[in-house]
C-alpha cells in the first residue's frame, strides 16, 4: 500500500470512531442501545443486515469454495436463502409483534415458569459467549489474513513469556497486536453508540463494500482478457466443476456427478433439504432478529427482511464469485485459494483505488464485528444482568454493562481468531453446533405443544452433538452432509422424548402470546376459539409466499449468474421463474396488509 492508501485507510476509521462518538448522545435507555429506539425504516433496517453478514472473511470465504469445490460449492450457503426468504415473508411480522428485546427473551413469552427462564439463561450465555465469541473468531481470522496478504504482518514474535505447568509460551505477534487495535477501535464507538452507531455504520460500510467488490471484479475481469476470454480459459483447466451451477452434469442424456467438486451426494442434500430448516437461524437469527425489532412497525420489518435478500444474494454473490473465476486462471498457483481475493486486489489496482478496496475490506469487517458485539452484549446484559442478577438496575447501570460486555466479547474473538487457521473450516464448526434445534424454533410458532423442555433439550441436544461430530475424534464424521443429517436426526429423537416427558405449557401462558403474536395454524386454532383472536395470515397464504419467494429469490440469483456466465438455459431459466414468482409474492403480500390494516382499523 502507498501512503495515500494509508491516509485514506486513517481517514476512513477516524471517520468511524467521531460518528460512534456522536450517535452516543442518542442512547438514553435499553432499547435506544440495544434496538435503536424501535424507530428504524425497512431500508436502513435491511442495509445493516446486509452489512453485517458481508464481513471480510465472505470474500475469502467465496473465492476458497469455488477454488476448491467450483460454482456449486456456494450452495454451502445459498442454500440458506430458504430460511431467509422465510424470515422475510413470514416471521419479519411475528418477530415484531412480539415486542420482545432479544430472541432469548422471547422464551419468557412463549413458555412461561422456571423452564422458561432456565431457557431464557442458557441460551443467553450459549449464544453470547461460545457461539457468537467463534463467528467473530472467524471475521479476525479472515482480517488477520487480509493484513498477511497485504504484507502488514509476518507474524513476526513482539514479546513472549514462559507459564508454568509445562505449557507453551504466552506470545505476542504483530498479527495480535493488529487484531487487538483494530478490535479497539471497533469496540470504542460501537460500545460508545450502540444500535444506532452500527445501523448508521452499517450503511456507509454497505456501500463501500460493495464498491470495493466491484472494483476488484472488475480489474479481474480485465486482466484475464474479458469475460469471454475468461470462461474460454477456465474451460482449458479441465474442471468441469468450476462453472457448474451445480454438481452434476448431463452427459449422453444421463446425469454425471462432478467428482471434482468434493461435495457428496449427501452434502449436496443436505445443503437443499436439511441445512437451512434445522440451523438454529431458522426463524430469523439472532442479528437478523434484532434488527427485525428495531424496525417501526410490521411492513418495515419486512422491507428489511427483502432489501437483505436482494442485497446478500443477488449484489454481493456474483462480485466475489468472478474474482475466485479470474484468479484461477490469474494466480495458478496460489496455494491457499481463500488469498486470491486480497492477492488480486494487491496485484492489479492502483493505489487510491487500493485504499479504496482495503477501506472496503476493512468495512465489512467493522460492520460485522460491531453487530457481533452489540448482539451478544444485549444478551449479556438485558437476558442475564437485567433477567437474573439485577432486576432493578437503572437505564445508566445497563448501559455500563451493556459496554463493559462489549469488551469481553471483543478480547474473546480475538484470542478464537488466534488460534484458528482456515475460515472454511470454522464456518462448517459454527453451522455443526448451531444444528439441530431450528425444527423446533420453526413450530414453536405454530404449534402450541411445544415446550420451553424440548425447545432446551434441542439448543443443548445440538450444540453437544454437533461439537462430537466435528472435533471429538472418535466421534468425528467427515462427510459435511453425513454429519448434520446424524446431528439432526439425534437431536429430533433428544427433543421429542423430552417434550413427552414434560408438561405442556400452562393455558395463561399460551393464551398470552396468542394474544401478543397472533398466529396461524391449526396448532393454534382451538387457543384463538379461546381468545376469540383472528390469525393475520393463514396457512395456505404462508405457504404461497415462502414458494413464490423462493422462486424470485433463486429464479433471479441464477438467472443473473447464467447471463453474467454466458450460460443462457440458467439465464432464461431464472428469469422465466423470478418474473411471475415475484407477481405472485406482490398479491398476496398486499392482500395481506391490507387485511391487517382492516382488522386493526
Amino acid at each position: 500500500m502507498a501512503a495515500v492508501d494509508w491516509v485514506i485507510l486513517a481517514a476512513y476509521l477516524l471517520f468511524s470512531l467521531l460518528l460512534g462518538i456522536w450517535l452516543s448522545r442518542r442512547n438514553r435507555s435499553e432499547d435506544d442501545y440495544f434496538a435503536a429506539g424501535r424507530s428504524l425504516n425497512g431500508w436502513l433496517a435491511g442495509a445493516s443486515m446486509a452489512a453485517t453478514t458481508f464481513s471480510v472473511d465472505t470474500p475469502l470465504y467465496v473465492a476458497g469454495l469455488v477454488g476448491l469445490r467450483g460454482l456449486a460449492g456456494n450452495w454451502e450457503w445459498w442454500s440458506f436463502g430458504v430460511a431467509h426468504v422465510a424470515m422475510a415473508v413470514v416471521f419479519a411480522p411475528l418477530w415484531r409483534r412480539s415486542g420482545v428485546l432479544t430472541d432469548a427473551a422471547f422464551t419468557e413469552l412463549r413458555y412461561g415458569g422456571a423452564p422458561a427462564a432456565w431457557l431464557r439463561g442458557i441460551k443467553a450465555f450459549l449464544f453470547a459467549v461460545p457461539v457468537n465469541c467463534i463467528g467473530l473468531g472467524y471475521a479476525f481470522l479472515a482480517m488477520r489474513k487480509v493484513a498477511q496478504a497485504l504484507g502488514l504482518v509476518d507474524e513476526r514474535v513482539l514479546a513472549q513469556w514462559a507459564l508454568p505447568g509445562g505449557l507453551p509460551p504466552l506470545q505476542i505477534t504483530d498479527a495480535a497486536l493488529l487484531l487487538g487495535g483494530i478490535g479497539a477501535l471497533v469496540l470504542i464507538y460501537t460500545a460508545l453508540g450502540g444500535l444506532w452507531a452500527v445501523v448508521v455504520t452499517d450503511m456507509v460500510q454497505l456501500i463501500l463494500a460493495l464498491a470495493g467488490a466491484l472494483a476488484v471484479a472488475v480489474a479481474a475481469v480485465r486482466a484475464a482478457g474479458g469475460m469471454t476470454t475468461l470462461l474460454e480459459k477456465l474451460d482449458q483447466l479441465q474442471r468441469p466443476e468450476l462453472l457448474s451451477l451445480v454438481p452434476w452434469q448431463l452427459d449422453g442424456g444421463g446425469l454425471q456427478w462432478l467428482e471434482g467438486s468434493g461435495i457428496s451426494v449427501a452434502t449436496f442434500s443436505a445443503y437443499i433439504a436439511l441445512q437451512w430448516w434445522s440451523f438454529r437461524r431458522s426463524d430469523g437469527g439472532g442479528e437478523f432478529i434484532q434488527r427485525l425489532l428495531a424496525t417501526r412497525d410490521e411492513r418495515q420489518a419486512t422491507k428489511a427482511g427483502w432489501v437483505f435478500l436482494g442485497v446478500n444474494y443477488l449484489l454481493r454473490s456474483w462480485p466475489w464469485i468472478v474474482v475466485a473465476l479470474a484468479a484461477l486462471v490469474l494466480l495458478p498457483d496460489q496455494s491457499d485459494p481463500e488469498l486470491s481475493y486480497p492477492a488480486l486486489a494487491v496485484q492489479l489496482l492502483p493505489p487510491v483505488l487500493l485504499g479504496l478496496v482495503v477501506v472496503s475490506l476493512v468495512a465489512a469487517f467493522m460492520s460485522t464485528v460491531s453487530t457481533a458485539v452489540n448482539w451478544g452484549a444485549s444478551y449479556l446484559t438485558h437476558d442475564l444482568y437485567l433477567r437474573f442478577l439485577r432486576p432493578g438496575a437503572s437505564q445508566r447501570e445497563l448501559l455500563l454493562v451493556g459496554q463493559a460486555a462489549s469488551v469481553l466479547l471483543v478480547l474473546l474473538s480475538v484470542l478464537m481468531a488466534l488460534l484458528s487457521t482456515s475460515i472454511a473450516t470454522v464456518f462448517r464448526l459454527v453451522i455443526a453446533i448451531g444444528t439441530g434445534p431450528g425444527v423446533v424454533l420453526l413450530l414453536r410458532w405454530f404449534w402450541w405443544r411445544i415446550n420451553a423442555q424440548a425447545e432446551l433439550a434441542a439448543m443443548l441436544g445440538g450444540f453437544l452433538v454437533g461439537l462430537s461430530t466435528s472435533v471429538v475424534p472418535l466421534l468425528r464424521i467427515d462427510d459435511y452432509g453425513l454429519r448434520l443429517t446424524v446431528t439432526t436426526g439425534l437431536t429430533a429423537v433428544i427433543w421429542v422424548l423430552v417434550m413427552l416427558a414434560t408438561p405442556p405449557e400452562s393455558a395463561e401462558v399460551l393464551e398470552r402470546f396468542v394474544r401478543t403474536v397472533r398466529p396461524c395454524g391449526p396448532g393454534w386454532a382451538a387457543w384463538r376459539r379461546r381468545t376469540g383472536v383472528l390469525a393475520d395470515e393463514s396457512p395456505l397464504d404462508l405457504i404461497v409466499r415462502l414458494l413464490s419467494g423462493c422462486g424470485l429469490l433463486f429464479g433471479a440469483m441464477l438467472g443473473l449468474g447464467g447471463f453474467l456466465l454466458h450460460q443462457s438455459i440458467w439465464g432464461w431459466g431464472g428469469l422465466l421463474v423470478a418474473v411471475p414468482s415475484a407477481a405472485v409474492l406482490w398479491r398476496r403480500m398486499a392482500w395481506s396488509f391490507a387485511m391487517a390494516d382492516r382488522q386493526a382499523g
